[in-house]
């Protein structure tokens, strides 16, 4: 494997959304990410098992049947030889398995136990389910996605899946791996979402502090309130982004846009004036198509984008010129990130199928192939 993480083994029990994410970063950035699927082949969630599932690729895949002795006891001998773990289960599950942290810990005292969860391990809500816009609402956050006079908007699933839940899962696996590589013990990770998308809004906090932040919908610098900082669509039914925020780039905006002499765009920092001014853009942008905005506005400092979709993104110069795509068994998918000068990473490999490398694994932690079919015959592994 490829990557600053080459050399550490971290095992994966299979899950959905946040846990994979994590082990998709890890795997990313050279380490051994050996999944445990079921035995049955599910894996649970809506998708299907496929190797285009992008969260499930550069894995390995071993299957295990988890509700008999055999399997939790290969379970356990597969978690000796690893550095971390990840889990996505309820609280309480992976104890009642018997593949609890202080189950785990004691057979391997350097493992790194990470937990992702909604709600976390403890607390009111923790025994219960839920789903990234559950998690982003009790945090706070739902709230302030949208605009005025509309109902929240989540955003997709991108801020607690994957913000606030399998991202931060991944910096705290990393960070304490790196307390384990200068002679600290393992310890167990517990990674809420709830936790993870309230720190996201660090800024938001902050700017709410200084008296610059409205809890309104819509009505502040960053939620579409202000007319310098939106999307606004083009005479093709399409849209563009504008983020001119600093003065020098508003300025930029308004002598692109002809409006240098309007006197009603001095007052850009003037909330009361912000939905007049939104209206003026408005019907500006609508009397070009998003390709002539692009001529018009493209590589400046009005701090502009056009709003491409995913299958656009793929096709722009700009995303193509950095190879922020790849193709994976004839998938395109987004590349690893970010990027390193001295441990570059590799192109991953596509998602294997459950079981998948269950021989190869099994025989690595020095089962004999008689052990490994006596397994498969009792059902414990496939």
């Amino acid at each position: 494997m490829a990557g600053p993480l080459a050399g550490l083994r971290i095992v994966e029990f299979a899950g959905i959304g946040p846990g994979p994410f994590c082990g998709m970063m890890l795997a990313d950035h050279g380490a051994e990410v050996i999944r445990i699927d079921r035995a049955s082949g599910g894996r649970g969630g809506s998708q299907p098992i496929s190797n285009k599932d992008i969260l499930a690729r550069g894995r390995k895949s071993i299957a295990l049947n988890l509700k008999s002795e055999q399997g939790i006891a290969l379970a356990r001998k597969l978690c000796a030889s690893a550095d971390g773990l990840i889990e996505g289960f309820r609280p309480g599950v992976m104890e009642r398995l018997g593949l609890g942290p202080e189950v785990l810990l004691a057979d391997n005292p350097k493992l790194i136990y990470g937990r992702m969860t909604g709600w976390g391990q403890t607390g009111p809500y923790a025994p219960y389910a839920g789903h990234d816009i559950n998690y982003i609402a009790l945090a706070g956050a739902l709230a302030h996605f949208g605009r005025a006079g509309e109902k929240p908007t989540p955003p997709i699933n991108m801020v607690g899946d994957f913000g606030g839940g399998g991202m931060m899962l991944a910096f705290g696996m990393v960070s304490a791996l790196l307390n384990v590589a200068r002679g600290g013990e393992g310890q167990v990770i517990d990674a809420a979402m709830t936790d993870g998308t309230a720190l996201l809004m660090s800024m938001i906090h902050g700017m709410a502090n200084q008296g610059v932040w409205r809890e309104d919908l819509g009505a502040n610098l960053l939620d579409t309130g202000a007319h310098f900082y939106d999307t606004y669509e083009t005479a093709d039914g399409k849209f563009v982004s504008i983020g001119s925020i600093e003065p020098q780039f508003y300025a930029e905006l308004r002598a692109r846009l002809g409006l240098a002499e309007d006197p009603d765009f001095d007052a850009q920092m003037n909330p009361s004036q912000w939905p007049a001014l939104k209206d003026k853009l408005a019907a500006i942008f609508r009397t070009k198509t998003r390709a002539e905005w692009d001529e018009a506005l493209e590589h400046s400092d009005v701090c502009y984008a056009p709003v491409l979709t995913m299958s656009e993104a793929r096709e722009h110069p700009h995303m193509a010129a950095r190879e922020t795509f790849i193709d994976v068994a004839d998938s395109p998918q987004p590349a690893p990130a970010p990027r390193y000068s001295g441990t570059a990473t590799a192109t991953p490999s596509p998602a294997p199928m459950p079981g998948n490398d269950t021989s190869d694994i099994l025989a690595e932690l020095g089962l004999s192939e008689g052990e490994i079919t006596e397994f498969r015959e009792s059902g414990a592994v496939s």
